[in-house]
């Protein structure tokens, strides 16, 4: 359904010190990228993955696409990732207690919503307690499992009491799914109106189509919002994605096709633009579901797929192989000396005779809605499980709806994650017993453990120790096939700038509305 918002009126640290330089990110400079002074007007268009026409303005429902792209622009969070991987304020100032229990943001002064009211303690409480509570559906509840309180001092200040420590709490949020939202009057969250802080309104809204967004004039950040307009249009199709670009038709696209990035490369007036992240592919199995109950099976499964095929065919060497852990190298504590798992279809055929399960057959949903080259990656599996004696169905299932009818409901299909800037937030997220997005049902008691205690240790040689038993637990107990972890890519025309692009998501950390400009 299309939704015109115009219609409706809205026509316009000590402790932090060592958290700040957590994220090793590297930036492939752009061929024709330019250092120059950004300049205000013009309209960006984006060719972007991931849309369905199932998509709300409910941030309790975001998943990576187009609507998240523009409730960054539309919105701000408290706190935002910079181009060098630290937590920084956005709309708030922030500061924990000696313990990182108590955390107390305190708001910018003149930051209003796009009908003009002035952003208050309330509206941050309403945005963060939609994620909360037992009736809650959203995707990012486990990661708010920690919060014991939220409370208000004032009408400016915001005080979040945690159960234990979190020295990484500034971080959590800056999570997509915490943009700041008016409240109603009765203390819910006002997500249908579309209403932001953010440098754009939404005028208009075509889920799984088009989303178009203007600027505003009264913009609270000076050096921010540069463009007039942003057109953001769903491609899911790589091929056509590329297309459109090489048409003119779009300025910029995100996830182009690998197998022909190199003809993308070689075009006059093209840009690509490559980071170093911690984006991962996935394969979650049900752990309380046969036949993945057994560990033994799930760790043939493991050592069944060739990650350096996958690595150099699917990815052509733009990524790095992973070790079943969603832990990457750009995180702060990335277990680099755990032994690296190959392919090995002689001990996949051991823990396939181990869990009694010899001549398996089982099978895994895909599509390549999930990730470029999603299809081509399990048609890999396909072949390398053979060898190992195991017989993998392909069951291709459409493009449209796929994380709402695939994602969490298949027993066996392919994900994919963009990753968090803290082990923490991205261990809640995905691997934590109940957590809403445990897309593989695993539960691990002493992960669970060391979950809670890692989180509140602020000394970091300890934390480290912790974090790597934790991905050591994940690799060979979880119930996720992690292969390769992949680059951020897209690709420009020379129409539009840029300055030093982030690395932890696509699309300068999905902010490309707000902080690139037209050429």
């Amino acid at each position: 359904m299309s939704i015109n918002l115009t219609r409706r009126g809205l026509t316009r640290r000590g402790l932090l010190a060592g958290a700040a330089g957590m994220t090793a990110a590297g930036l492939i400079l752009p061929r024709g990228a330019r250092a120059q002074e950004a300049t205000r007007g013009g309209r960006l268009r984006i060719g972007h993955l991931g849309g369905a026409t199932s998509d709300t303005l409910d941030p309790a429902t975001y998943a990576a696409g187009p609507v998240v792209t523009a409730m960054l622009a539309v919105c701000n969070n408290l706190v935002e990732i910079d181009a060098k991987g630290r937590a920084v304020p956005e709309l708030a100032e922030f500061e924990p207690d000696a313990d990182a229990r108590v955390w107390t943001f305190r708001l910018k002064d003149g930051v209003t919503f796009s009908d003009g009211r002035k952003v208050m303690a309330r509206d941050v409480i309403a945005s963060f307690d939609h994620h909360r509570g037992a009736d809650t559906k959203s995707g990012a509840k486990g990661s708010l499992e920690q919060v014991r309180e939220i409370r208000a001092d004032g009408d400016n200040v915001v005080v979040f009491e945690l159960s234990s420590g979190n020295a990484d709490f500034a971080y959590l949020t800056s999570d997509y799914h915490f943009v700041i939202m008016p409240a109603n009057e009765d203390g819910t969250l006002d997500w249908q109106s579309g209403l932001g802080t953010g440098g754009y309104v939404l005028e208009n809204f075509e889920p799984g189509v088009r989303i178009t967004l203007k600027r505003r004039d009264d913009y609270w950040k000076p050096d921010r919002a540069w463009f007039d307009e942003a057109v953001l249009l769903t491609i899911n199709d790589a091929t056509a994605r590329q297309n459109a670009l090489m048409t003119g038709e779009v300025d910029v696209i995100n996830s182009p096709d690998l197998a022909t990035l190199h003809l993308l490369q070689r075009r006059p007036g093209l840009q690509l633009v490559e980071v170093t992240g911690t984006a991962h592919y996935t394969m979650p199995m049900f752990c309380d579901q046969a036949p993945f109950t057994d560990p033994n099976l799930r760790l043939a499964l493991k050592y069944a797929i060739d990650r350096q095929e996958v690595l150099d065919k699917v990815l052509r060497g733009h990524g790095q192989i992973a070790n079943d852990s969603p832990i990457a190298p750009a995180n702060r504590f990335y277990a680099a000396d755990l032994p690296q798992r190959a392919y090995d279809p002689d001990k996949a055929r051991h823990y396939l005779k181990q869990a009694g399960m010899e001549g398996l057959k089982v099978e895994i949903s895909a599509s390549d809605a999930a990730s470029v080259g999603a299809l081509d990656m399990v048609q890999l599996f396909q072949q390398s499980a053979k060898a190992a004696g195991i017989d993998l169905t392909v069951k291709r299932e459409p493009d449209d709806g796929y994380w709402s009818n695939v994602w969490l409901k298949k027993p066996f299909c392919v994900s994919y994650w963009n990753g968090r800037p803290t082990e923490d937030d991205m261990f809640s997220l995905v691997y934590a017993r109940g957590a809403e997005w445990n897309e593989s049902h695993w539960d691990n008691e002493r992960f669970n453990d060391l979950l809670l205690k890692a989180r509140a240790e602020l000394d970091d040689s300890l934390r480290a120790e912790m974090y790597r038993e934790m991905q050591g637990l994940v690799s060979e107990d979880g119930g996720t096939i992690i292969p390769i972890f992949v680059n951020y890519i897209d690709v420009a025309n020379d129409k539009v700038a840029h300055g030093e692009v982030a690395s932890n998501r696509f699309l300068d950390g999905w902010k490309i509305v707000e902080r690139w400009w037209r050429a």
